[in-house]
């Protein structure tokens, strides 16, 4: 399991005074994006591919509160994939100074294309390295379906 370790600092926290929803989801992005590196996913190689990340949904669960003192860690899960590489799901942990889950998250996205601005399928080499990552017991294949599966029409519009 990756893992990256982060000091909670004064502009992570909310009028609360514990860790804000927005420092959750740049904990979560930094987490990814220094793995994706270790893959090869860095900013030249996807400037190479013309290729960026964007995400379509990033869903929290809390389960404690947390507070600045002491450092937390983010772990990275893979759960899923397309076949083509087009889209993506990960799953993050978050765990205090005593190895307690306090929060988890799932997210999904794919891969677009910066010059035509439309979801696109991973090159050869970045469908290899993904290929190399740890995946976790409920790894899936992904569909485009699977994008769509919180998406509700209101009654009112149909």
């Amino acid at each position: 399991m990756f893992l990256k370790e982060f000091e909670i600092r004064w502009s992570d926290l909310d009028a609360n005074r514990h860790l804000a929803n927005s420092a959750y989801i740049n904990f979560m992005s930094h987490t990814r994006m220094a793995y994706l590196g270790q893959l090869g996913f860095n900013q030249k190689t996807m400037a190479q591919h013309n290729i960026g990340p964007v995400v379509f949904y990033e869903h929290v669960y809390y389960f404690k509160e947390v507070f600045p003192g002491k450092p937390v860690r983010v772990s990275l899960g893979f759960k899923g994939m397309s076949k083509e590489g087009m889209f993506f799901e990960f799953q993050h942990d978050f765990y205090d100074s005593e190895g307690t889950n306090f929060a988890r998250c799932e997210m999904m996205g794919a891969w677009i294309d910066l010059k035509e601005r439309r979801l696109t399928a991973l090159p050869q080499v970045f469908l290899d390295a993904f290929d190399r990552m740890d995946k976790t017991e409920d790894f899936r294949i992904l569909t485009k379906a699977d994008t769509r599966r919180f998406a509700k029409t209101p009654k009112h519009l149909v």
